[in-house]
């Protein structure tokens, strides 16, 4: 049986908690998600918004590649694991840690490239998309990379809200011609290893990069 949770802050510091306790044995930060380098690939090195960093591990693949970050996540356990993931890396003065709600936060500056890799908000994804694309500067890139998930649970013993799952058409239609122009846009299959090594989950991702028109 699953069960369906919202994903607000007791979620995730419970989720953080759990998975800091389960890896205790871990000394660094695991790799970045597999799109963020291609599709960074070709930008010149700005400030970065990594939305829903988690431990940090995009976050700090930015910053060794020149980024200036800006890294906010509403757990304090994960932010705590990214800080000395960070640290042990040597960029810590490369990424600002920020402890925040993203459903009512409010940046200072726009970025030259907001990010976000499967962050699940207390609000519909599509309306967290819409939301963190206000802050991209007028030049800069937007990269979503979320699940589109499937009727079963997530492999944690938890399905999600319907309202969490989006397609690649949910994300682009978001996405105005006349303000974006978008660049990368597919939904792809991948294998990962199940919860302690116990064969394999099959994950139906969703990649899309944009460009916000001058």
């Amino acid at each position: 049986m699953t069960e369906q949770h919202d994903f607000d802050r007791d979620y995730w510091d419970r989720h953080w908690q759990e998975a800091h306790h389960v890896h205790s044995g871990a000394a660094t930060a695991g790799p970045p998600h597999p799109y963020l380098a291609a599709e960074t690939a070709g930008l010149t090195p700005g400030t970065a918004l990594d939305a829903g960093c988690g431990t940090g591990a995009e976050a700090i693949w930015l910053a060794e590649h020149g980024w200036r970050v800006t890294a906010v996540d509403i757990a304090s356990a994960a932010l705590a694991l990214a800080a000395g993931h960070a640290t042990d890396r040597g960029v810590s003065e490369r990424v600002r840690w920020v402890e925040a709600d993203l459903t009512t936060w409010e940046p200072e500056t726009p970025f030259d490239l907001v990010t976000t890799h499967y962050a699940h908000p207390a609000m519909p994804q599509l309306a967290f998309y819409d939301r963190i694309s206000r802050w991209v500067a007028p030049g800069g890139t937007l990269l979503i990379v979320g699940h589109l998930h499937a009727a079963a649970a997530t492999g944690h013993g938890h399905h999600p809200p319907a309202e969490a799952s989006v397609t690649l058409a949910d994300i682009t239609a978001g996405l105005d011609d006349a303000s974006w122009e978008v660049t990368t846009g597919r939904e792809h299959h991948r294998a990962v290893a199940g919860p302690a090594g116990r064969g394999t989950n099959t994950l139906h991702d969703v990649v899309v990069r944009a460009t916000r028109r001058p």
